[in-house]
């Protein structure tokens, strides 16, 4: 099992970053390795979301079923896709009017282990930039 945990305070609201993090339809602008991106079915409270990968030699779409916590968390796992497991969330921790902590925490297995000895380093390298890439977007929206 692989786990990634990454955090980052940012001088943005808990709701500005929820907000920018949900917009997953808005990846494909800003996410260097996401080709296309789209929110299959939504709730108040869940997202069905499906995301193309095309990074190296791995190009693969994969769905998660995100639980929605406005403004405070969003639980996603595995629908459909390349992983045996994969689950994760973004935190969003307040602490001032204009400023919040952003986590993201993933845990994931690919389904063979062959795919998981050629493919993991590149899932690694791209989850260890998610959270700096939107970082990044969010001084280009907010400021």
């Amino acid at each position: 099992m692989h786990h990634i945990s990454k955090n980052a305070i940012v001088t943005y609201s808990c709701e500005q970053m929820y907000q920018l993090i949900n917009q997953v339809n808005q990846y494909p602008q800003f996410l260097n390795w996401c080709s296309d991106a789209s929110i299959l079915k939504q709730s108040n409270d869940q997202i069905i979301a499906s995301v193309k990968i095309n990074k190296g030699v791995f190009n693969q779409t994969f769905t998660t079923i995100n639980t929605l916590i406005p403004h405070k968390k969003i639980d996603m796992r595995l629908k459909e896709g390349p992983f045996k497991y994969l689950n994760g969330a973004w935190i969003f921790t307040k602490l001032s009017s204009n400023a919040c902590k952003i986590e993201l925490n993933l845990a994931f297995n690919f389904s063979s282990k062959l795919v998981d000895i050629a493919i993991s380093p590149i899932f690694t390298s791209i989850a260890n930039s998610q959270l700096d890439a939107f970082v990044t977007r969010a001084k280009q929206v907010y400021s």
